[in-house]
């Protein structure tokens, strides 16, 4: 019988896993999406990516900031972190699963000294249980971090949309259960969450845009201050 063969991808992966669940000290991950989640359609924007790194890579040692559109629409990343060599790789409406799948293509290639993450509103929005997002948040970390072992590891909070506000509990779930988990194994949780409410406890009106969704230059003024601290 012939062996069968095994992907250097596969097998990072793998090991990623059992590296969790050894140093998390449990013997189950959380459940999660990671392998059944379809990330072909970002096909066009990754190679878009892939594209300007042959004529224009970003320096070893940068960095990367991955995500949805919160994260690609931050025009001003590099002008907010003078002298950091900040790399923005968001691609709009992605979810934290898709960020799993496409990390050896847009993240790790560039060995980055720290990676700064921001998804799982998309997933909540597109009907996955906050628990299923949480354990795809857990597979990333883990991918990362068997892959970048000395890189720091961020994750900015699922932020209060008022597009989405019916959704509120939920990823008030999420972020509970993403900074808990931060915390226990020393990445950086930034929670914008309480810093974009207005004394009302309900998201500020004048920090985001018309679809009430996305934010204004006001909004990302938020979230500069929030995610400068953490910056190496």
């Amino acid at each position: 019988m012939r062996p069968t063969k095994i992907s250097a991808s596969w097998l990072f992966g793998a090991l990623a896993f059992v590296l969790l669940a050894v140093t998390s000290g449990c013997h189950s991950l959380p459940p999660s999406s990671v392998a059944h989640q379809d990330s072909s359609k970002w096909e066009k924007e990754i190679s878009a990516f892939e594209a300007q790194d042959k004529s224009n890579s970003p320096p070893k040692g940068c960095i990367v900031f991955v995500g949805s559109s919160s994260i690609r629409l931050w025009k001003t990343l590099q002008e907010d972190f003078p002298g950091y060599p900040v790399v923005n790789r968001g691609f709009g409406g992605s979810e934290l699963a898709d960020s799993y799948n496409l990390a050896d293509r847009i993240v790790t290639p560039y060995a980055p000294r720290q990676v700064v993450i921001y998804a799982g509103g998309n997933d909540i929005h597109n009907g996955k249980d906050p628990n299923i997002v949480f354990g795809d948040l857990v597979a990333l970390l883990a991918r990362l971090h068997a892959r970048l072992p000395e890189a720091r590891l961020a994750y900015i909070a699922s932020a209060p949309n008022p597009n989405r506000w019916a959704e509120v509990d939920k990823v008030k779930r999420l972020n509970s259960l993403a900074q808990a988990y931060c915390i226990q194994h020393h990445y950086d949780f930034i929670n914008v969450f309480p810093l974009m409410l207005g004394d009302d406890d309900q998201p500020k009106p004048d920090i985001y845009v018309a679809d009430r969704l996305h934010m204004n230059p006001k909004g990302y003024s938020i979230w500069k201050q929030a995610v400068a601290p953490v910056l190496r």
